[in-house]
Order: structure tokens, then sequence, then C-alpha cells
């Protein structure tokens, strides 16, 4: 089973936020800052998966809103290929009636991003939320929607702030997207000491070496059982996702002196049993044949606001 843990959808890149939208458009990048990632291209980019989470998003100081409607209705019609993850701001005053309303909607956990929400994860509106979450068995996820902006407080971003969360909410599951980047190393601590502390390779695998780098240090610490498959969709395909995981050996450590990750490694975590590992309530579909990028591998919302 192979489940894509971070995916996004957006009817208008201006749904990501103003200040997003601007540093997209500026940049004219031709991969994930699309002007629109519409549900059937994320459906056929992911036939190599069984399936895939996909993120709503929500900042009140940014201005940005892919509403959780509009992802629970793509999740809806996917016949079982897309769950869905609530996009909730702690600092909004609504965000206990959002967060009841995407229970009812079928969501399976929910995400947030603090530097672009403005709030530090122990801020008391946010234990609160979080408290709420561990009762209902919902996972949080923290990763940002788009690229940093002037207004966000990237210091709220890093792995370590959650560590009071994870001690005064210890059954409840947190996973951070693209491993924390740039605290990396946090992110490896925050696995080590926490049971329920997870990362996802989202971002990660469009930068091998780096990738590279990160399951070594993942495997060295003992936490490479932590590492969650994610190919952060549209930054990139799930199946170029998965050729980079399992070709990441022949790219930096054959024919040299560097260490090899162990294949049992790169397979256990793109076919990581998310429903089990995380505690989803999905029952994705199976795939009817192996991906291809593992075979190929072995050589050297819209309107709230």
């Amino acid at each position: 089973m192979t489940i894509d843990a971070q995916t996004r959808i957006w009817p208008s890149i201006q749904h990501l936020g103003r200040e997003s939208a601007d540093i997209a458009r500026r940049a004219q990048a031709d991969r994930w800052i699309q002007e629109s990632a519409e549900p059937s291209q994320l459906l056929a980019d992911a036939e190599c998966v069984d399936a895939a989470l996909v993120f709503a998003y929500r900042s009140v100081r940014q201005d940005a809103c892919i509403a959780n409607e509009w992802v629970a209705d793509a999740c809806g019609r996917s016949r079982g290929r897309l769950f869905g993850i609530a996009g909730i701001d702690p600092m909004s005053p609504d965000a206990f009636s959002e967060l009841d309303r995407a229970v009812d909607m079928g969501f399976v956990g929910i995400t947030v991003c603090p530097s672009d929400q403005g709030f530090h994860p122990t801020n008391s509106t946010a234990m609160q939320l979080w408290e709420r979450c561990d009762h209902l068995g919902f996972p949080v996820f923290s990763s940002r929607p788009g690229p940093p902006c002037p207004g966000a407080i990237i210091e709220f971003d890093r792995p370590c702030n959650w560590d009071e969360v994870a001690r005064s909410f210890p059954g409840m599951t947190i996973v951070l997207g693209g491993l924390g980047f740039p605290w990396v190393d946090e992110a490896l601590l925050m696995m080590q000491k926490h049971p329920r502390f997870f990362a996802d390779t989202g971002g990660l695998v469009s930068s091998p070496w780096q990738l590279y780098q990160t399951l070594l240090s993942a495997t060295s610490l003992g936490v490479a059982d932590k590492l969650l498959f994610a190919s952060g969709w549209p930054q990139e395909t799930p199946a170029k996702a998965i050729e980079t995981i399992y070709s990441v050996n022949a790219a930096f450590s054959h024919g040299t002196q560097l260490p090899s990750i162990p294949r049992p490694t790169l397979r256990a975590i793109v076919e990581r049993d998310l429903p089990t590992v995380l505690g989803l309530s999905v029952a994705p579909r199976r795939s009817q044949t192996a991906s291809p990028a593992e075979a190929s591998s072995e050589s050297p919302a819209q309107t709230e606001s």
C-alpha cells in the first residue's frame, strides 16, 4: 500500500493568500506554483498510489482559504482515492466550530501553519484545539502551503516548538511537512523523543541531495520508520517522488565510499501503512498494478474567507 501523505489542490493560486500568490507569480515557477491545481489533475497524477491525503487551508492573517467544503467535495467524488485534511486556523474565532464541521464532512485530520497563521504551537487557544483533536483522534499536520511570505513568523515553524504540545498530549499524532525544513535536525530529534511524532518527505523529494542526507541521518538515529512518503503535489508527482526515493543510492553512493540507505528502509517509507501508523479512518482502494517507478529505479476552495 502506498499513500501520498501530502497533496494540495486549489481553484486559483490567489487562494493561497495575497503574499504567496504574488511571490509565486514573480518567481514564474513551472512546478507546484501553478495558477490552479485541480482535483482532476491530482487524480491523474496519483494513479501510481493507492490514495492521497489532500490538504485544505485557512489563514485569516494571510487572507488565504482553500475551503474545506471544496476539498471535501473533491474527496467525496474520488471513489476512495482522496481523503481530506481540514484547514483550520487556530487564531480564527470559528476554529472550533470549523473543527466540528470537519468531522461532519468526513475529514480525517487537520492541517495548520504556525508561521502563516501567526501563532506559537503552545498558544493557549491552540492548546485547547489540540486537546479537542486529541479527543477526536485527529492527527495534526503542520506544514507551509506555499513559499515563505514576508509577513510569516518563520520562528513559529521550528519543530521544537511542538515539544510542550507533544508532552501535554502524548497520544496525539503530530506530522511535520517536509521534515520541518529548514530545521531538519530538530525534526529528527523530536521524532526520536516523542512516540507520536512523525514527518513527511514532501518538498525534500524535489531536492535529492538533501533527501539523501536526511535519510542517512534518520536511519542512524533509528527514526526512519517514522518517515512518511509525500510528494507535496503539485510540487512533484507521486511517481517522480517514488522514483527519487528508490534511486537515491544510485544517485549519490553507488561507486563511492558514501554510505547507502538500506533498500528495505526505502521501500518501507514508500509503502508505509498510514491508516495504521497514524490511526486514520480511511480505506483506500488497492492498486491493480505495481508502481512503474520502483521498477525503473532499480537501475544505476474557493469562496470562504
